[in-house]
């Protein structure tokens, strides 16, 4: 037995295993996001054979109808935000860094933070499966069925608590990425030079921001109806469930390209290295990657096609689907047009990448289908859908992650995937999903609706279904095999050496794996492919190699793109109480004081000018003054606020007694939860200031988000108090 291969002794295993879960090393959390996806990626694939079992023939009983309701709400729940998203978080925080030529990302505790969220996130959904059931309204949970007269047991209140961690974790991740990639790139690597699959994170990023707040919306709405007696979504009251679609589509279309934009960047970094040439159209794909991000927010009704808004509505939202349709094309023909001509290798990540613009671009096309209004109403809630969605996903994302992996395994681990165990890998994958979810356009075609666990012995049903579970079986065998490959070759897989590849951008110039500092020096980039440059001696006008400096990221800036994020998220609060209101909803007058609520008013925006005189004194001393003066007035605030709302439960106006109460509550209730995290931050300033000494750019950061608070209480005031008088 080698060296290598001996059992450590007890003391240097719980040192190695303390390192693992303390590290703040990007490449260490990045592994640690793949290795939880890859263990939630076995649980969804179990839950997968669970359904396909129950609906290989029909009328069988294999599962109750609610453990099947439960299954593939878990199913989905657990593919896309247990599995697809921090896998490919995970490739991002590892590769970006890399690839820029920085040491880190710009907030290494932060990216830790965010890993443990994810963690506790998939942990509590799970949970709910001993707290009386897991969650059984689908992956989207619509409403009124996830409203409690439907859902009685815990499992949705667990499925809504989780998804807000996991939705924070995102969030954190993707502002950590964005501050990166602005702030620490190598000497000459320009926006315009970056490698795609940094630019698709960076996008990608940017989408997060701004979608993600919708999906917390909508949770914190569903979790007050269910917890607090709200009444958001209930009709009987007022409420409006289709507001639950909107908000959860406004979020769940930018998901579907959050999950698929990582996977361009892949396909975009592993077709030309095996194709031997540069990416056709660089300018054109990374323009069309803006394209889709600003077009992926106009297209969420397309999701609503069956619900009455009105011909100007479908008519608008069909055309936007058709549109963002283009700049996706776009990709497929650059992608192609670089293997024309080229001295193609068919390595096992490019057979997986060749594989993807077939299956995505079968997808695609059932999608703009679904961008016809009468199509859509024939085929909505059909199988259609799901071979469709799985066609995007699966035969997106997940073919370009079986490319990524095959591509960058032996940068991550110093050694090669099996080539040989990946071609079966490949061909078992690639023939058990098509079995598996072509069949279903099919079915769907017939008329067989989705969510349904059994289904009658009509004619061709039970043959298809059938070459599904079939398909589903291989399929899952195929993904075993990946398993058995990643497991086999970390033992006794080939040395892999730098470059294997003979590849063009940065994570290839250092070692495999990479060292803690990833580079000795910061590298010098004069194009898009420094590689083969640097190979080519093509080195004239890069800046040259430097020793790493101590440049300081961007803090302020992550400030700003939380603050964005969480406007977005009080956006949509406001949204929802100004909805309400013009529908019919009796603004209170009676039971709000305004003159109180303007002297209460008065005193937050005091607080803003003495944080301001905080963030602008460069004495010591001052700064705790104006600091103190700060959490002074904002304290005031919320003592005063809670006088009102003690007056307004003596006057019975509660969060369960009516629509204003239940928007009034939540509208100022999480303005003040927002006040109250910062007083907490503040008081946390002032003891770094006794530890540290004075803390000009904490202060500014603090300063930033307490401002930004005060102008969401303006807002309110305006709306809720002055609006009441109108």
């Amino acid at each position: 037995m080698s060296e290598a291969a001996l059992p450590l002794p007890a003391a240097e295993s719980r040192s190695a295993a303390l390192d693992w879960l303390s590290t703040i090393d990007h490449k260490q959390i990045g592994i640690l996001y793949m290795l939880l996806a890859l263990f939630f990626f076995l649980v969804g694939g179990v839950e997968a054979m669970l359904m396909r079992a129950q609906l290989a023939l029909p009328n069988l009983k294999f599962l109750a109808p609610e453990a099947y309701d439960q299954t593939f709400t878990m199913h989905g729940t657990t593919m896309i935000f247990l599995v697809v998203t921090p896998v490919l978080i995970g490739f991002s925080t590892y590769l970006v860094p890399l690839m820029i030529g920085a040491r880190d990302l710009a907030f290494p505790r932060l990216n830790a933070l965010g890993f443990w969220l994810q963690l506790a996130g998939s942990v509590l959904l799970y949970v709910s499966f001993a707290a009386g059931g897991a969650p059984d309204a689908g992956w989207f949970s619509y409403a009124p069925l996830s409203e409690k007269p439907y859902s009685a047991h815990a499992g949705l209140d667990y499925w809504a608590l989780a998804l807000l961690l996991l939705g924070t974790s995102t969030t954190l991740a993707a502002i950590n990425f964005i501050v990166t990639i602005a702030a620490l790139r190598a000497p000459g690597l320009t926006i315009r030079r970056l490698p795609l699959f940094v630019w698709m994170t960076l996008v990608n990023s940017g989408l997060i921001v701004f979608a993600m707040p919708a999906l917390n919306a909508a949770l914190v709405m569903l979790l007050m109806d269910r917890r607090l007696h709200a009444h958001f979504f209930d009709a009987a009251q007022g409420g409006a469930p289709l507001l639950w679609q909107h908000y959860f589509w406004i979020f769940g279309h930018p998901e579907v390209y959050i999950l698929v934009l990582p996977g361009f960047g892949m396909i975009s970094e592993i077709i030309p290295v095996f194709s031997r040439k540069p990416i056709f159209g660089y300018d054109f794909v990374a323009a069309s990657t803006l394209a889709i991000a600003f077009l992926s927010y106009g297209v969420w009704v397309h999701h609503m096609f069956a619900v009455a808004l009105g011909k100007v509505f479908l008519s608008v939202f069909a055309a936007s689907s058709m549109l963002i349709a283009v700049p996706t094309g776009v990709k497929i023909f650059n992608w192609a047009a670089t293997m024309v001509g080229g001295s193609i290798r068919f390595t096992t990540a490019m057979l997986f990448a060749i594989a993807f613009l077939l299956e995505f671009t079968i997808g695609g096309l059932s999608g703009v289908a679904f961008a016809i209004v009468p199509i859509d109403w024939q085929l909505t809630d059909t199988y259609f859908v799901v071979a469709h969605f799985h066609y995007v996903l699966f035969g997106g994302t997940a073919f370009a992650l079986f490319a990524g992996a095959y591509y960058w395994f032996p940068k991550m681990s110093g050694r090669m995937l099996n080539e040989t165990i990946g071609k079966w890998n490949f061909w078992m994958v690639v023939i058990g999903f098509n079995l598996t979810f072509f069949v279903q356009h099919i079915l769907g075609l017939l008329g067989m609706p989705r969510r349904v666990y059994t289904y009658p012995n009509l004619p061709w049903w039970g043959a298809l279904n059938a070459i599904s579970t079939f398909g589903a079986v291989i399929l899952g065998m195929g993904s075993l095999i990946f398993l058995v490959n990643l497991a086999s070759s970390l033992i006794f897989g080939a040395k892999a050496g730098n470059d294997p590849w003979d590849a063009w951008t940065l994570e290839w110039a250092t070692a495999s794996p990479p060292p803690p500092e990833n580079f000795e020096n910061v590298p010098g980039v004069n194009s898009r492919r420094p590689l083969w440059d640097l190979k080519a001696g093509r080195t004239a006008g890069a800046p040259a190699a430097r020793p790493w400096a101590a440049r300081k990221p961007e803090p302020l800036f992550g400030m700003k793109l939380f603050v964005l994020s969480e406007a977005v998220f009080f956006f949509l609060l406001i949204v929802a109480y100004i909805y309400f209101r013009t529908t019919g909803m009796a603004a209170a007058r009676s039971s709000l004081h305004l003159g109180e609520s303007a002297t209460l008013t008065a005193c937050l925006v005091a607080s803003s000018f003495t944080m301001w005189r905080a963030s602008a004194s460069g004495d010591l001393k001052r700064a705790r003054l104006w600091i103190v003066a700060t959490m002074t007035l904002g304290l005031i605030f919320l003592l005063g606020q809670g006088a009102e709302y003690w007056r307004l439960f003596q006057q019975k106006v509660t969060i369960s007694q009516s629509l204003f109460g239940t928007t009034f509550f939540t509208l100022t209730g999480f303005h003040g939860l927002h006040l109250l995290v910062g007083i907490a931050a503040l008081a946390v300033l002032l003891a770094l200031t006794r530890l540290r000494g004075h803390q000009p750019i904490a202060v500014k950061v603090v300063g930033l988000y307490w401002q930004f608070i005060d102008l969401v209480w303006l807002v309110i005031f305006s709306i809720v108090y002055l609006g009441a008088w109108v």
